[in-house]
């Protein structure tokens, strides 16, 4: 089944179910796909879903970062259970060796000789790993290896 029917879904069992938290993160996630398809004026798809489901994981760990500072531990939790359902849409994440092997794959394929090379390797591997992975951290790993 693909994400879009998914989240169609999803909204109504959580509406008969009354889960408010899962009922207001899919609608979060509904508003945003719709967004983006006026924005990107792109048809919405899977990748759509991803890209959007992605970009709300990334705001909520921040915010979980900002609300550790505050000492807001109830506030904490709940986005905590936010990026539960949210991860939900994304496929399997890679491990860490499996991206590391992509990464391999890559740099053969790539040859970068120095870091100014990032952005040929990231153009590579971005659709290889996207919503499969943490971008920021291989980001890293690949800063990392660069230098």
């Amino acid at each position: 089944m693909d994400l879009v029917k998914r989240v169609d879904q999803d909204l109504v069992d959580a509406m008969k179910k009354q889960e408010k938290l899962r009922l207001t993160v899919i609608r979060e996630i509904k508003a945003a796909m719709k967004q983006a398809v006026i924005d990107l004026k792109k048809e919405m798809n899977d990748e759509l879903v991803i890209d959007v489901v992605s970009r709300g994981i990334k705001t909520r760990k921040e915010s979980i970062k900002e609300f550790e500072k505050g000492n807001r531990s109830d506030l904490v939790d709940k986005t905590k259970e936010e990026i539960k359902v949210l991860e939900s849409y994304l496929p399997v994440q890679l491990s860490d060796d499996e991206i590391e092997k992509i990464i391999n794959d890559v740099f053969l394929q790539v040859k970068p000789e120095k870091p100014s090379d990032m952005g040929k390797v990231m153009k590579e591997i971005t659709p290889l790993l996207k919503g499969k992975a943490d971008m920021k951290m291989v980001s890293e790993m690949i800063k990392n290896r660069l230098n």
